[in-house]
């Protein structure tokens, strides 16, 4: 009975939330956790081949250490049946509470059930995991104003390169079983799609729809190949002015492509890219000229709102959320935590960085 009416109690509040859109609270769902202990936190991470995901999992791993916890950070590298073995030990071992940035958004649905029964709060860490009632709380960076700032970003830099519209720009999205791939994008397109329609944008291979220019897995050599079958088919006689690249490393293979074929050098300027990460490598690469921007998302500051929302679960409190109304999973709308992106260029790449605190000048000579 105490049961039924704790799951009662939780579908009013989240339902009495869903229709306010100011900053809010709502109440925690963690009736299989002891006030105030301190347990071991299950953290399932995507992948270590992106620097992002690494430092994700050291920052969240460091502050919940320096909380008091015990850690079990797993990395499954990008393959789906390992992260679900590894989600699925973390539920037999009775983590506290997981943690679980994943590869597949709606692969674990299985797993999450379990750790639903088993009273484990389930922390979805930048992408929601999708058709699942077993997810409490989501923490995440306002993802439709990343593909906003992205978009913005390359109008700015195609009106400063000193060619007159029309533009002929190519568009690539991430990986399409990554919920936050699509809000990339349909925010980008919010900017982009007006200037598309007329005539403003041409996008010469007629790619524009996001089951097009989606990138499974968020595969640089993926997003390369395309660029090059691209460049070989509608660019022949005319020049790419700009490239739609909703991450650093895609932002990184599609340069490849375009050195490939004479851009960079030879008088032939890159055209505008854009990206999102901010990885060092690519940092490197706007302060080069080659890359034009990035949308910088402060990963300490993710991994402390999610530590913060771990702590008051723990300790019976509220949980802090400042949107209930954005983040449907298709069976709820998930209360979330959402910080503010901020674009990088040439002009603010080192002063923003490094007042994060993110890399030191060093390591961005």
């Amino acid at each position: 009975m105490r049961k039924i009416l704790a799951v009662a109690t939780t579908a009013l509040t989240l339902t009495a939330m869903t229709g306010c859109g100011r900053s809010s609270t709502t109440n925690t769902s963690s009736g299989g956790v002891t006030s105030g202990k301190k347990g071991t936190i299950g953290v399932a991470m995507p992948t270590k081949t992106s620097e992002r995901w690494i430092k994700d999992g050291d920052y969240v791993k460091s502050q919940l250490i320096a909380a008091g916890y015990k850690v079990d950070l797993q990395y499954a590298n990008d393959d789906i049946p390992t992260q679900v073995t590894q989600v699925n030990n973390m539920v037999t071992k009775k983590d506290q509470v997981l943690v679980v940035a994943s590869i597949d958004s709606t692969a674990l649905t299985g797993v999450l059930k379990q750790a639903k029964a088993a009273g484990i709060p389930v922390i979805a860490y930048d992408r929601l995991l999708l058709n699942t009632k077993a997810v409490d709380y989501y923490a995440t960076f306002d993802n439709l104003k990343v593909g906003v700032l992205q978009a913005n970003s390359l109008v700015t830099g195609l009106k400063a390169s000193g060619k007159p519209a029309p533009w002929n720009v190519e568009l690539f999205a991430g990986s399409p079983d990554d919920n936050n791939a699509t809000f990339f994008f349909n925010g980008a397109m919010t900017v982009l799609k007006p200037m598309i329609a007329s005539g403003q944008i041409k996008v010469r291979s007629g790619e524009t729809g996001f089951k097009t220019v989606a990138t499974l897995r968020w595969d640089a050599a993926v997003a390369k190949k395309r660029m090059e079958n691209i460049l070989t088919k509608s660019y022949s006689s005319v020049d790419v002015n700009g490239v739609l690249a909703p991450y650093d490393g895609l932002s990184r293979g599609i340069i490849a492509a375009l050195k490939g074929s004479g851009y960079g050098s030879g008088g032939k300027k890159l055209p505008v890219i854009t990206g999102q990460d901010a990885e060092l490598e690519s940092v490197k690469a706007i302060l080069a000229g080659e890359q034009y921007s990035s949308v910088f998302k402060n990963t300490r500051d993710l991994a402390a709102a999610t530590v913060k929302m771990i702590r008051e679960i723990a300790e019976k409190k509220t949980v802090t959320v400042n949107d209930t109304k954005s983040y449907n999973n298709g069976l709820k709308v998930v209360p979330t935590e959402l910080l503010q992106p901020v674009e990088i260029n040439k002009s603010n790449v080192k002063q923003v960085l490094l007042d994060a605190k993110y890399y030191t000048d060093a390591q961005m000579q």
